[in-house]
């Protein structure tokens, strides 16, 4: 199916039109029956069908709406302008939204990429854009795109972690948009058969399950203390041998091998502790007599 425009001509302009018909066919009604001519008769009897018919099929269409048209079953086209108008007779109009609508998917229970359970819900903006699609093509759109916005969050989520401490990775929580962008991707490509437009996808909760939330924080925890040590670390290495050159380079003093080790060993004990380092000062050998 494919959604195309049907017969209509303005409400108003017919109107006008068929009541001229109506007081046509009833001067000619009136005529026949006083000089006993059937053929007048007959004449201001099919006007007033005629007009009748019209007028049954004078329909209103509201803003951001649309009424699709059907002659006994068969698919004539889609009324898509606002305003009154008149269209083909003895034919059924279905009444089909084009507003911007919101839906709020529930709270879904899905493993990630690394198997971690999480409760994952996203809203998705959407509108009609094709009446024949949504109608016809499928079985109640609303429900159609119900469940296909489901199984979409579910597809992405597990294609990602949920957190990581590796900054070139993609996750659930530190990528939202990305993951947003490439969930209304496959979305639209879910829902074209529909006839719908996908504006816009957004996450709206995220989280570990409640089964693993305490040991996660924990994980959580840990990798970032490791994270943290590993940073201290090398920038503790770093400056150590920074200091190590300056020291030789512009005092001319050159270390031996375990001096350098106590030296180094001294400085990265002080760099590195989070607690504070007690100076300890050798003054040489002490020898008694």
């Amino acid at each position: 199916m494919k959604e195309k425009k049907t017969f209509h001509v303005n409400g108003y302009a017919a109107l006008v039109v068929l009541v001229s018909l109506i007081i046509i066919g009833g001067y000619c009604t009136y005529t026949g029956v006083t000089i006993e001519s059937f053929g007048m008769i007959a004449i201001g009897l099919v006007l007033w069908v005629i007009s009748a018919l019209f007028l049954s099929s004078l329909t209103i269409v509201s803003p951001n709406q649309a009424k699709a048209i059907l002659f006994f079953g068969q698919y004539l086209g889609t009324i898509k302008e606002n305003g009154l108008f008149v269209t083909t007779p003895l034919t059924q109009k279905i009444n089909v939204s084009l507003k911007v609508r919101n839906f709020n998917s529930s709270l879904l229970k899905v493993n990630d990429s690394d198997g971690n359970p999480v409760e994952i819900s996203a809203v998705v903006v959407f509108k009609v854009v094709d009446t024949a699609k949504a109608l016809f093509d499928v079985d109640r759109y609303q429900d159609f795109i119900e469940i296909q916005s489901e199984t979409a969050i579910r597809h992405i989520a597990t294609q990602y972690p949920y957190d990581t401490f590796n900054e070139d990775d993609l996750t659930l929580r530190g990528n939202t948009t990305e993951v947003s962008e490439e969930m209304a991707k496959e979305l639209q490509e879910r829902l074209a058969v529909a006839g719908v437009e996908v504006i816009e996808t957004r996450l709206n909760h995220l989280a570990y399950a409640t089964e693993i939330a305490s040991a996660m924080l924990q994980r959580q925890q840990a990798k970032a203390i490791l994270s943290a040590r590993q940073i201290i670390v090398e920038g503790a290495v770093s400056m150590t041998q920074m200091a190590l050159e300056q020291i030789e380079d512009g005092q001319e003093i050159n270390f031996t091998d375990d001096r350098k080790v106590q030296l180094i060993n001294n400085l990265l004990v002080s760099i590195i502790t989070d607690k504070g380092t007690q100076p300890v000062i050798n003054t040489g050998d002490v020898h008694e007599k």
